[in-house]
This record gives structure tokens, C-alpha cells and sequence, in this order.
């Protein structure tokens, strides 16, 4: 008997002692087989989809290229609140543990296994062991095998357990609890804190308070659950239980814990989707310029272009650079994943002064201003004077090219079945300059169109002049529900603003401002035919002797018919490609009058060789691009040419001058800058289907188009469909902002630097001088 009970102690003093062993190589094995350990390589660099975020030049994000909504942030960025209330709700041990908390697994041992409290029993994962879970997700378990799923389950288990330990060796714990606030998902698109405090609170983690920390804590366990946006209640008492922990774990008094939950959740909620932030049209024409192929000369219609994209294929590293750079392993970045941070140009603070000009203007003035004069119109939002046939060429054309049409046809429906949809009443969500952005209505897809054609659209640049740095880049009114992009994409008729174009021939010749001429009607031999300009110019000037500064003051045809006489179109053309002006021109003489189509990123450009002193600098939109990691993948500057003489730049500088304070512009003066120096010119195209007008101080230059989708939407007559009260408005009331705020750098007291040596007569008196004091203010001609 004795002996048996001896044998029975050893038998089970062999199973205490050497069980654990036994069990441990066991459970290797099984994870050898079912499951295998990150290494500390994968441990370095997780597979996660990083946001690539585009950031301003005074250290804004304004946008990021993502499909998880998801950019890191270090320890030093997060606010003490953030800290003490995760690991007060998620590890309170999280201090003194080495990634396994034993003390909270034997809690849970007892309470859940032993007396059954499932609820109570708590959780025994740290947030080492969290954050493992979260980088290196436990494999999914399909099985009909009795016991197979349990087997595997404990097997990622105790994976998580070997992750949870070696993180803790290899990182400090303030990386670890960074790791974790950048892992977790808040919901409501937003991955990690950076995201989450912008997408709830519109801050950075740093900025968040306490209440603010702990709500968002809060919402890690369930975000769908305690989302206050969607549960306010729930997740009220979430964020209250958070801040008892708090206090439970003296990381705040009694005293603020009684305070703070008495306070109401406030929040500044603006889901950070594809579609927000600053800089949509920016972000997705980086997108273009970076995705950029090699030029295929079949591709392009006229030789100068596929030259000009041949030539930024091979000199500017920006174009095509996630064609041209791969990462070291031969893949190709993807700027979704990668979590690429791109530094920008782009002024933050300019940026949204942009942004809300041309809301401003459109939106409260312009659009109802338009919508006014659609409502007396038989073929709205087309011009009476459109053809039925022009407007049932357009309607199927919109059809042809919507995602409701490219959806039906790729499901296999007839074009007669796609065409009879379009007439049938739907629930949809539009645009709207009032209700928050948008309204819910029922319409038909083709009233549809026509009311997003009824929309005026717009395009705003702004670039400094010696450095080419683009500060400001607006594509259009909204990017959630218009998505071209009219600064770059879009080619419209340029009217007016092409003269000064050909006034700079004249100056760059040996000509002047106060150069004469007589202010008669010009006629043109084309071909077969004559061909003469019509006249925007009083009765009562015609004969009159001017200046050409009277000429472009005026933005009189008959004077720039004269130059064009002069110099003829060839010259001109050559001209506009050395200021910048990279599309085709035709070499017509009615260039004079700027029938070509061109984009504003190009006439920015072109006008800013002016203040640049005769500099031609190429626009400039990105410094540098690093990797996740902070290494330089590439730094970029503008390529600068000598395009004019500096004496005609100055020159040119006080003939547009003359715009602004007594021509076409001079609305600028009396309603948005009445004081400093400042120079431009207005610009309408035909049946006032484009309104430009592109302006420069000493050190910024900005351009600004407006005008409905198709030209044959557009106001009938010239007092409001101008230049000057549909786009100069939004570069007035831009610069407004900018002049205010002395962060931008832009000042009234700047000065226009006259050329060294240089001297000429700008105060032209002559024999016109009974035309110098008419404004054309209020002129029904002005353009």
C-alpha cells in the first residue's frame, strides 16, 4: 500500500513539475504547424495600409490618399489624457508587465472558468497583446474536426503571447502604446488616433482634452456601438465610464471626475473620406502628374503637347514618379498603402482662403444670381438662342457618359432600355448651396443632368512668383459632387487675357505704353474674305489718338488688332509658348482676341513671368517625398527660363496696372484692395461663356475662371456675365484674406522692383488725354 501511494506521489509530482514542459513544447509544435510567430523583420514593419499624407509647407495636412483612413503619430503627439485613459479602461499594469499580465489571467481564470462570472471576469489581454492581435490578425478557423477550431483558437492565443513578449523586448512601452493608438479603429473610417481625433473633434491628438481622450478610448472596445454620432447616449455613458477608471486609478481627482462627466460631448464630426479635407482637386491632380505614363505620340492631336509631356517625362522627376521609382524590392508604390508623406507647396491657410472665395462667391452671389435669370428661360439651363437639336446632342452625350449609363451597359440592358431609365423618377441625394451641402429629392436622371448643368463652376490658382511655388489650387465648387478638375483638365477660351500676350511682343520690340496710335476699326485679308474685328469700344473713341496703355487699360480689339497687324500671329504664338503657354495655338489673326482654348494652370504660369521679372519659373507643388520610415525618396525644385527682358516684364507690370486702376478691373479697387500695387487683366469669351481674370501683387500671382460645364449654359448679357463680376469677386475677395492675415506674408507696402538703370515714361499725356479719366466701371462693354 505504502509503495502504491509512493508510486501515486511520483506519478503525479513527475505531471506538476514536467506537465508545463510537455504542454509548452506541445503548444510549439502547434504553432509551428498552424500558426507561425511574426519575426522580428515583420515586427519592424507591419503590413498595415498606412495613408499617404499630403502635407502644406507650414505643416498642415491637408488631404491623404488612403483606403484605411490611417497615419501615424508618435508618443510625444498623443496628450497625457489620451495615455492615462487607455491604460486606465485597456491595461492598468501596462507600466510594470512584460507583455503578459498573469495577475489578469488568473482573474479571469477564476471568475470566468472557476465560479462562472463571464461577465464580470474581465479581460486578460494587455495592450502588448492587443496590439499583436491587431497587427498580425488570428487566422480564420473553418472546420468540422470536434475540437479543431478550440485547438487553433488557443494556438493564436498563445501567438499572441510570443508577439505580446517580443514587441516588449524590442520597443520601449510609450512605442508600444503609440502603436496601439495608431492600430485601433475609432470607426467611421477613421484608423488609428491622428484620424479619429480629426474625423470627431477636427484636432490633433495633442490637442484633445480629457472628456475628448476618453470618449474616443471609449470607443475602442465597440466603435460602432458607442459612435457618438450615431448613439450619443451610449456613448456618453461609455465615455463616463472611461473617466471612473480614471479616477479609479488616480489619474484624475475626485473633484474633476464629478466635473467632467457633467460635461455634454461636443463635437466637430467631419468624416474624413475621399472627398474632405483641404485640397481634394490638388490631391487627385497630384494623383495624374505621379501616375503619369510615357508620352505616346499617337496619343496626342498636336506636336507641341506630346513635346511639352515628352519633355516633363524627362526632366521633371515629379511627372510619372511612381513609374519611374520602385521600391527595393522591385514593386511599385502605392500611394494608398504606403503611407508616403508628400510635402507640398501649398499654403494651408491660402488654401482655404481659396476655398471659401469661391464658396463665397458662387454660392451667395453668382449661382442665385444665375438661377434668377434661368427661371424665364424656355430651354433651362440652356440659352434660348440653343438649337433644340445642339441641346438633345448634349443631353445624350451626358447620358453616354455618366456611371448610370457605364453600369446598365456593362449588366447586359439595350441602349433604348438604358435611354428609358433616365425618364423615370428616383430618390437621390444632390448639390446644394444651402442645407448643409447637399438635399434629398426625387427626380429623374435627366433632370438630373440638367440641373447639375445649371451649376456655375470655377478654378482657382495662386503661385509665388520668384520661387513658382504653387500656395493655392482650387479645381471647382465642390469635389464631393463635381470631381473634374477645371484648373488643370479643363481647356476653355481665354478671351481677353490673351492680349497683354501680344502687348508683350510689342514692348519686347522697342515699343511703349505711351506709344500712339489711332483708334480706328482693323481689317484683315483671310484667304477669299476680309475678316475686321468687331469693335467693344464707345462710338465716341473710335478716330481718337491713344495709347497702347489706354489700349490694354481699355481691352479695346481695335488696338489689338493693331499689334496683331504689326507682328502678325506667328510672333504672338512663339511669344505666349516662351511666357508658358504649353497647348496648340493656332497662328490666326483672331488670336488677337483669344479664341484659343487653354487651362488656367497654364495662364497662371504664363502671367507669372511678369512679377518674376521676365523669369519664366515652371509651377512648383512638391518639395520632397519621404517613405513611412522618414527616408527622402525624392526632392524637387522648378526649372527656371529667361522668357522676357526684365525692363519688359516692368513694363508689361504698369500696363496691366493700368487694368486694375482705371479699366476693366478697377472693381477691384472700390470694393475688395483698395490700396497697394496690383496688376491684371480681366477676360469674356464669347456669349460670356467664360469669366476670367488673372491678377498679380509683387509676390503672389493668382488666376481665377469661371463658367458653367457646357458654353452653352452661360448669363445673357455682360453686367454680370463679365469677367469682372464672375471671376474677379473670387480673386478680391482671396486676396482680402490673405492681406489680413500677416502669417501669409503678402502686404500692402509691397512694391513692383523697377529694373536697375532702367527709365521710361509711364504717365502718358497726349493728345488722348480727354480718354484717360473715363472708367469703365459701370460700362456695359467692359470684358
Amino acid at each position: 500500500m505504502e509503495i502504491k501511494n509512493r508510486e501515486k506521489f511520483l506519478k503525479w509530482f513527475r505531471i506538476i513539475v514536467f506537465g508545463p514542459f510537455i504542454l509548452l513544447i506541445f503548444l510549439l509544435l502547434l504553432v509551428g504547424i498552424f500558426a507561425d510567430i511574426p519575426s522580428f523583420k515583420e515586427l519592424e514593419d507591419p503590413k498595415s495600409n498606412l495613408a499617404t499624407e499630403v502635407i502644406s509647407e507650414d505643416g498642415e495636412i491637408l488631404t491623404t490618399f488612403h483606403i484605411e483612413n490611417r497615419s501615424f503619430v508618435t508618443f510625444e503627439e498623443l496628450s497625457p489624457g489620451l495615455v492615462s485613459a487607455v491604460i486606465a479602461t485597456e491595461d492598468t499594469r501596462f507600466r510594470g508587465h512584460s507583455g503578459i499580465d498573469f495577475r489578469s489571467l488568473a482573474r479571469v481564470g477564476v471568475k470566468s472558468i472557476i465560479l462562472g462570472q463571464k461577465r464580470s471576469g474581465g479581460g486578460g489581454s494587455t495592450l502588448s497583446q492587443q496590439l499583436a492581435k491587431t497587427l498580425f490578425p488570428r487566422d480564420t478557423v473553418r472546420s468540422r474536426i470536434p475540437g479543431a477550431k478550440m485547438v487553433v483558437l488557443g494556438v493564436n492565443k498563445f501567438r499572441e503571447w510570443i508577439t505580446a513578449v517580443k514587441l516588449e523586448r524590442n520597443y520601449t512601452k510609450n512605442e508600444i502604446l503609440s502603436m496601439y493608438m495608431n492600430a485601433v479603429f475609432y470607426g467611421s473610417n477613421a484608423y488609428g488616433i491622428r484620424a479619429a481625433s480629426s474625423t470627431f473633434f477636427g484636432k490633433k491628438p495633442v490637442d484633445l482634452n480629457i472628456e475628448e481622450s476618453a470618449l474616443l478610448v471609449g470607443m475602442i472596445n465597440k466603435p460602432s456601438r458607442f459612435n457618438p454620432v450615431t448613439n450619443p447616449e451610449l456613448s456618453l455613458q461609455r465615455r463616463n465610464h472611461v473617466l471612473n477608471q480614471m479616477r479609479k486609478y488616480d489619474f484624475i481627482t475626485r473633484a474633476e471626475y464629478d466635473s467632467l462627466v457633467n460635461i455634454p460631448i461636443k463635437l466637430a464630426y467631419a468624416q474624413q473620406d475621399n472627398n474632405s479635407g483641404l485640397g481634394p482637386y490638388f490631391r487627385d491632380m497630384l494623383r495624374r502628374i505621379m501616375n503619369a505614363s510615357e508620352p505616346v505620340r499617337g496619343d496626342y492631336r498636336y506636336e507641341e503637347e506630346y513635346n511639352y509631356d515628352m519633355t516633363m517625362w524627362k526632366e521633371d522627376p515629379l511627372y510619372g514618379w511612381l513609374n519611374k521609382n520602385l521600391k527595393p524590392d522591385g514593386s511599385q508604390y502605392n500611394l494608398d498603402k504606403d503611407g508616403l508623406k508628400i510635402y507640398t507647396t501649398i499654403n494651408s491657410k491660402m488654401q482655404r482662403y481659396a476655398e471659401e472665395a469661391v464658396a463665397e462667391h458662387l454660392g451667395k452671389d453668382l449661382q442665385p444670381t444665375f438661377s434668377r435669370e434661368l427661371a424665364w428661360k424656355t430651354n433651362k439651363p440652356f440659352s434660348n438662342s440653343v438649337s433644340k437639336d445642339d441641346i438633345a446632342r448634349i443631353m445624350k452625350q451626358a447620358r453616354r457618359w455618366s456611371d448610370r449609363w457605364r453600369m446598365l451597359k456593362a449588366e447586359g440592358m439595350q441602349d433604348s432600355e438604358i435611354e428609358a431609365t433616365f425618364n423615370e423618377p428616383t430618390s437621390m441625394t444632390v448639390f446644394s448651396w444651402k442645407n448643409a451641402g447637399y438635399i434629398d429629392t426625387v427626380m429623374t436622371p435627366n433632370d438630373s443632368i440638367k440641373y447639375y448643368k445649371s451649376f456655375l463652376r470655377a478654378s482657382f490658382m495662386a503661385m509665388e512668383p520668384q520661387t513658382g511655388f504653387v500656395r493655392a489650387y482650387v479645381g471647382g465648387p465642390n469635389y464631393r459632387y463635381f470631381k473634374y478638375d477645371n484648373a488643370r483638365q479643363a481647356r476653355r477660351q481665354v478671351g481677353s487675357t490673351i492680349k497683354p500676350f501680344l502687348y508683350t511682343l510689342a514692348m519686347q520690340e522697342g515699343m511703349t505704353p505711351c506709344d500712339k496710335v489711332v483708334n480706328v476699326p482693323q481689317t484683315f485679308i483671310v484667304g477669299d474674305t476680309t475678316w475686321t474685328p468687331e469693335s467693344t469700344d464707345k462710338p465716341e473713341w473710335i478716330g481718337k489718338t491713344v495709347t497702347l496703355k489706354w489700349g490694354l487699360t481699355k481691352s479695346s480689339n481695335n488696338i489689338s488688332a493693331y499689334l496683331m497687324k504689326q507682328f502678325g500671329p506667328f510672333a504672338m504664338v512663339d511669344m505666349a509658348h516662351r511666357l508658358g503657354i504649353t497647348s496648340h495655338l493656332d497662328p490666326v489673326v483672331s488670336l488677337c482676341l483669344g479664341p484659343a482654348d487653354l487651362t488656367l494652370f497654364e495662364m497662371v504660369g504664363a502671367y507669372n513671368t511678369y512679377p518674376s521679372r521676365g523669369v519664366f519659373v515652371d509651377p512648383t507643388f512638391v518639395l520632397r517625398i519621404e517613405d513611412k520610415a522618414g527616408n527622402v525618396l525624392g526632392s524637387f525644385t522648378g526649372r527656371k527660363r529667361e522668357a522676357i527682358s526684365e525692363q519688359t516684364a516692368f513694363l508689361m507690370v504698369n500696363l496691366m496696372e493700368g487694368v486694375v486702376n482705371e479699366g476693366t478691373a478697377a472693381r477691384l479697387r472700390y470694393k475688395y484692395v483698395p490700396e497697394g500695387p496690383i496688376a491684371g487683366k480681366t477676360g469674356t469669351t464669347n456669349d460670356q461663356a467664360d469669366g476670367w481674370f488673372i491678377g498679380y501683387v509683387p509676390k503672389l500671382t493668382a488666376g481665377v475662371w469661371v463658367g458653367a460645364e457646357d458654353r452653352q449654359v452661360h448669363f445673357e448679357g455682360l453686367s454680370n456675365g463679365g469677367g469682372a463680376n464672375m471671376a474677379l469677386p473670387i480673386w478680391g475677395l482671396f486676396m482680402q484674406k490673405v492681406l489680413k492675415d500677416p502669417s501669409c506674408g503678402i502686404t500692402v507696402k509691397d512694391q513692383f522692383v523697377m529694373p536697375s538703370g532702367f527709365s521710361a515714361q509711364f504717365n502718358c499725356k497726349g493728345s488722348d488725354d480727354e480718354l484717360e479719366g473715363n472708367s469703365m466701371v459701370n460700362d456695359p462693354f467692359f470684358h
